[in-house]
């Protein structure tokens, strides 16, 4: 078989009738429904006669009620039965999550310092601080004083630096 690609055009036009064809099932669906709905509704709800007297209209409301509680104890079954399933799936997951057993998480990575490592290892026992910068040897840094009268006079600065300034240039 060849290696050809399907063209965008015959995508969308396989695309749109799938729709269409899911689109009709979809009506189908509920079309059955609707019927299976009124089929269960004619067999086990059949129409009030409400022509007669009122013996024969309370003798059709106890029946309905009779009907009516019936239904509610097959509810409340259903509901317990519902319940008690519910219970073992939540025990199943369980008893699988144990056996398989827990899985670590990944780690992430935490900038500390160590003084904060060993004061979390060792709570309030950790009371040495390692400072490194304290082992280290002071170097003081002179000072270079320029005379006061340097800066008094800006001229002959300004000089000073035109002077320069030709230095480099000769160069």
């Amino acid at each position: 078989m060849s290696d050809k690609k399907m063209t965008s055009s015959r995508k969308h036009h396989l695309k749109s009738v799938m729709l269409q064809i899911a689109a009709t099932w979809i009506q189908e669906e509920k079309k059955e429904i609707i019927a299976a709905k009124q089929a269960y509704m004619a067999e086990n709800c059949p129409s009030a006669n409400k022509s007669g007297d009122q013996a024969a209209l309370m003798d059709i409301c106890k029946k309905m009620a009779a009907l009516i509680d019936k239904i509610d104890e097959e509810r409340y079954d259903l509901e317990s039965k519902v319940g008690k399933a519910d219970k073992e799936i939540l025990e199943l997951r369980i008893k699988v999550v144990d056996l398989a057993g827990v899985k670590k998480p990944a780690l992430k990575r935490v900038r500390m310092s160590a003084d904060a490592m060993l004061k979390a290892l060792l709570g309030s026992k950790h009371t040495v601080n390692m400072d490194l910068r304290a082992n280290l040897k002071q170097v003081k840094k002179e000072v270079k004083e320029e005379p006061l009268e340097a800066a008094g006079d800006w001229r002959k600065n300004i000089e000073d630096k035109a002077d320069r300034k030709k230095m480099f240039e000769t160069s």
